[in-house]
């Protein structure tokens, strides 16, 4: 019941994570318009957990950075590639911070999509601009030319400093584009420092296919599964470490120079809530936790498949549609496919017009049978079957879709295209459960934390 307070583990009966919305408008790919967060978003009815707080403060990268008097950083001439996300434990920004740090100096930031402070829409492409809170020089990497930092951009800069809030999603393209930037440097002889952030989904999920060699993009930079289980700066140490995965030769990568400041107090099986530090929004529609775990949980089933996800503008990536089915009948088809660890209910609203509409939202109820890509892969199995004959086969067929890239496995959409509404959903989750164990056990030697 609303504000019940049960004394229930936290992870066996999940937050019912609000909100659903597309897989792109946020920083995923940028293929759908972008969609503001709503002023206001109606709770919706949900029992109130409480998460056990942190035995001990939690120390992000920059917190730590701090406490070691800035000896990364000191003396050096830095460029700050970060976002409105990338705070220290007290919400400052990691920017304002290193301005003020005693013998730093910040010369110039680095921005990607959505730009420094979320100015700019999902996908939107902008040129270098003066950033007008701080003054400073903001540098492209998303002007639709250059991915990585050039010679030019990089010029009298003897470290990049990288503070992005990952959110464990293959898709999500911050730890692109902090690739990226790892390549343009270590070709410039140019230091990397990743200051590190937790993955909110914690470090033990790990669902869905390894991305296909050849589809790695802008919304897949890396040969991981779709829910990867790793924190930025252990994606940064498998750059630099592993050959192959930085585009550049491997006698720049054997030369290139990373630094990884680790956090404190963070361990794998940690999600978001329970490190006891504010989520900041990371995108437009990325405003809280609970979209971290709809994002990751729908966002591939509504790419084009005909589900759509929100309710109204409200609820981005927890609330389900699809056109043609009331709420009650979507509940009832969703029902039907027993997936372990989620549930559903009809959820009404009235929207800012005064208009009353309703939607079908999803629970996570409990987190440790919740499969995170699942359902995703169920809605492409149950829009073949609502709309006959198969209505992924021309996204599959389309060389190059970004529907290809984001789902990152050329043999599940070779058996979606041929078998549609019978495609073996089973036998391929269990199938990526195997490889996945196989992927946990090699990045180990990443992990920075247990």
């Amino acid at each position: 019941m609303p504000g019940t307070l049960l004394a229930l583990p936290w992870k066996k009966l999940c937050l019912p994570l609000v909100a659903l919305s597309g897989l792109l408008g946020c920083s995923a790919t940028g293929s759908a318009p972008a969609v503001a967060a709503p002023a206001a978003t109606p709770a919706a009815p949900a029992l109130t957990l409480a998460p056990p707080a942190p035995a001990a403060p939690i120390l992000l990268g920059i917190d730590v950075l701090e406490a070691q008097g800035y000896a990364a950083v000191k003396g050096k001439r830095i460029a700050v590639l970060s976002h409105v996300a990338g705070v220290n434990r007290q919400g400052v920004s990691t920017i304002d911070v290193l301005r003020r740090a005693p013998g730093v100096q910040v010369v110039a930031l680095f921005g990607i999509e959505h730009g420094v402070n979320n100015e700019f829409a999902a996908g939107k492409n902008f040129d270098d601009y003066k950033d007008p809170r701080t003054g400073l020089p903001v540098l492209s990497l998303y002007n639709g030319k250059t991915r990585k930092p050039t010679k030019e951009q990089l010029k009298g800069i003897q470290a990049v400093v990288v503070d992005l809030q990952d959110i464990g999603v293959r898709s999500y393209t911050f730890a692109v584009w902090m690739r990226y930037a790892i390549e343009g440097c270590f070709e410039n002889g140019v230091e990397v420092i990743v200051l590190d952030r937790p993955n909110p989904l914690g470090g033990l999920k790990v669902s869905g296919p390894i991305l296909d060699a050849d589809l790695k993009s802008g919304v897949g930079g890396y040969r991981v599964p779709y829910v990867h289980g790793l924190t930025i700066g252990e994606l940064a140490r498998m750059a630099a470490l592993a050959p192959g995965v930085l585009e550049v030769p491997e006698a720049i990568r054997a030369k290139g120079k990373l630094t990884v400041i680790p956090m404190r107090g963070w361990n794998r099986s940690m999600v978001w809530p329970e490190t006891g530090l504010k989520f900041v929004g990371t995108s437009p529609n990325i405003q809280d936790f609970a979209a971290v775990v709809g994002y990751a949980m729908v966002g591939l089933g509504c790419e084009n498949t005909g589900f759509t996800h929100g309710i109204g503008p409200n609820y981005p990536f927890r609330g389900l549609a699809f056109k043609g089915l009331t709420a009650d009948q979507l509940i009832q088809q969703l029902t039907a496919l027993k997936i372990p660890g989620v549930g559903y209910r009809k959820l009404t609203l009235t929207d800012a017009a005064g208009k009353v509409t309703s939607g079908t939202y999803v629970d996570v109820t409990d987190w440790n049978a919740w499969d995170p890509t699942q359902l995703s892969f169920e809605l492409m199995r149950l829009a073949c079957r609502l709309t006959p004959p198969n209505p992924v086969a021309k996204l599959i067929a389309e060389k190059g879709s970004l529907f290809n890239k984001l789902v990152g496995s050329h043999e599940f959409l070779n058996a979606l295209q041929r078998d549609g509404a019978t495609v073996d959903v089973e036998g391929f989750g269990k199938a990526w459960q195997t490889r996945n164990a196989i992927y946990q056990q090699q990045t180990k030697r990443y992990w920075l934390y247990q």
